[in-house]
């Protein structure tokens, strides 16, 4: 009685869960020019997205944000990986706290905190203040998926290259990165994954005619819910389940 009350809730969990998504999916193919009545199915407004110049501006400078923030958070966070994880130095726990910090602290308090730094900082807002935020949320989890695969590593073929003449950038390049690779693209993927989804810290820190696609999808929402959002969601959605998919198959090779 009890197995069957827990296996009801989980599916009534799930359905709640789920079942706006897998509508917000469904009527991105309604003929209607609104949701609410189903009037048949139909791949116009998939069709119609491809003429809409101000979402792939939008597309545009999410990929560009995401890029640029992808790489320079997967090289500070593969460095602090390497750090936390190979060597002792002062307040080495201090530090490990400061940069898994951005993984609790709340997008809001995060995207008004660096809003606050760049007005008395005098930083113009623009696709660079974006980069900027989306690399300080970022790095944390690139740090995470590197350092579960540096846990275990095997230092011994280090120690024979080193012992063979190699130096020490000879030694990384060869020996140590290929290695954990795996960490640190899953790292990657994660990060790019984040970057493109970001709305709360992106709303914050975005200039005039910097628009990311989650900030466009929002304003576009002040006018009504029609089935071309629908299928912008849609689109995003699925980019989001690949990449995430992705990204656990590399933690999950990272981790073996």
């Amino acid at each position: 009685m009890i197995k069957r009350v827990l296996q009801l809730n989980v599916i009534l969990v799930l359905a709640f869960l789920y079942a706006p998504v897998i509508a917000l999916v469904v009527f991105s193919f309604n003929a209607a020019e609104h949701t609410a009545v189903w009037e048949g199915f139909t791949f116009d407004w998939y069709a119609k997205l491809l003429g809409n110049r101000d979402l792939w501006r939008a597309c545009l400078v999410s990929l560009i944000v995401a890029g640029f923030s992808t790489f320079i958070a997967t090289v500070i966070g593969t460095m602090a990986a390497l750090a936390i994880e190979r060597y002792q130095f002062p307040l080495r726990s201090v530090f490990m706290q400061v940069i898994f910090l951005p993984i609790i602290v709340p997008d809001i308090v995060m995207g008004i905190a660096l809003l606050m730094f760049y007005a008395q900082a005098h930083i113009p807002l623009g696709i660079a203040s974006i980069i900027i935020a989306h690399v300080a949320f970022n790095i944390s989890y690139v740090t995470i998926i590197v350092r579960a695969r540096l846990q275990g590593f095997d230092r011994s073929m280090e120690e024979a290259a080193l012992d063979l003449g190699a130096n020490e950038w000879r030694t990384f390049r060869s020996i140590t990165l290929p290695l954990i690779a795996p960490g640190v693209v899953g790292g990657a993927l994660l990060a790019f994954t984040l970057s493109i989804d970001d709305f709360v810290i992106s709303f914050f820190t975005a200039g005039v005619g910097y628009t990311t696609l989650p900030v466009h999808i929002y304003s576009k929402l002040k006018f009504g819910i029609t089935p071309e959002i629908n299928a912008i969601s849609t689109l995003l959605l699925f980019n989001s389940i690949a990449l995430v998919v992705l990204a656990m198959r590399k933690a999950v090779v990272s981790g073996r």
